[in-house]
């Protein structure tokens, strides 16, 4: 298949907008759109052999569009940090559904992509535009478990600076194991749109995030932690998408007890989880892909 198309759709800000990059796979005039949400750090292109598989099921009868979530991979960085921040990426993605306007809308979902989705799909009185039928909620839940939280913030925000690609792949596994194993192939795969080169003369490469995510992120508290859950629990109690959820079963952010909890209220999400996987499964291997493709396209 070949690549998606690179687009740009302009968002508000209070500093006087910004510009969100999203990828299209699939066919461009479909009604039917999957929208694939990326991780904190990410970028859209995670999704690329998902994305792919989808457009193969369903015979070219769907568009699979898989933005950049703001201050990541080809979109604008904000002025203010601290607009990276989960009801102003909702407000950009609100912005994108309302360019894209499907008629049948389905969400996937990969950690700060699934809370978004949670988010989205929690609300209502949505125009038809924006109304979610089919959730996909990849390792994340209303509780967010502290110690994640800890690990994430020793990396956020430090950007470091790579001689080469194979460099670039071996820092960034460093802090990704627990993705479940992948090949060396499958790996630089993910790796190549997460590195840019740094802007200079010297030929090295740095990561495609603005380091100032860090800003928000590194204000969290126990207490504003434990209030964001109590939203995130409303939220997801008022979802009606046909939910499932995917966990690996070795994650330190979506504990056993809040997948449980999840199964057994609000939609009611069925529940996959995967072995020798922690956070987050990425969709590249065939039984992760399948469970979503599957869910989506059954």
């Amino acid at each position: 298949m070949s690549d998606p198309i690179l687009q740009f759709i302009p968002c508000p800000d209070a500093d006087g907008g910004h510009n969100m990059a999203y990828w299209q796979w699939g066919n461009p005039t479909s009604a039917h759109v999957v929208l694939c949400v990326h991780g904190l750090t990410r970028q859209g292109r995670d999704f690329d052999t998902l994305a792919q598989a989808l457009c193969e099921k369903a015979g070219g009868q769907i568009r699979v569009v898989c933005p950049d979530v703001v201050g990541r991979g080809q979109s604008d960085w904000l002025k203010d940090p601290q607009g990276y921040q989960i009801p102003f990426y909702a407000a950009d993605m609100f912005t994108l559904l309302a360019h894209l306007q499907a008629t049948t809308l389905d969400w996937v979902g990969t950690s700060m992509g699934g809370l978004i989705g949670m988010v989205m799909a929690g609300q209502s009185e949505l125009p038809a535009f924006a109304q979610i039928r089919r959730l996909v909620l990849n390792d994340v839940g209303p509780v967010i478990e502290w110690q994640a939280l800890q690990r994430i913030g020793q990396y956020l925000g430090h950007v470091p600076v790579f001689e080469t690609e194979q460099q670039a792949a071996d820092a960034l596994w460093a802090i990704a194991s627990s993705f479940g194993p992948h090949t060396p192939e499958q790996w630089m795969a993910l790796t190549r749109p997460q590195i840019k080169p740094l802007g200079d003369a010297s030929g090295r490469l740095t990561l495609r995030y603005d380091p100032g995510l860090a800003e928000p992120f590194k204000a969290v508290t126990p207490e504003s932690a434990a209030q964001g859950e109590a939203l995130l629990w409303q939220a997801y109690d008022q979802i009606t998408a046909q939910t499932l959820l995917v966990r690996g079963m070795a994650s330190d952010l979506l504990s056993v007890a809040t997948a449980q909890a999840m199964t057994q209220r609000g939609p009611k999400a069925k529940l996959v989880e995967f072995a020798g996987v922690g956070h987050a499964p990425t969709f590249v291997a065939h039984d992760q892909v399948d469970a979503v493709v599957s869910f989506l396209l059954p």
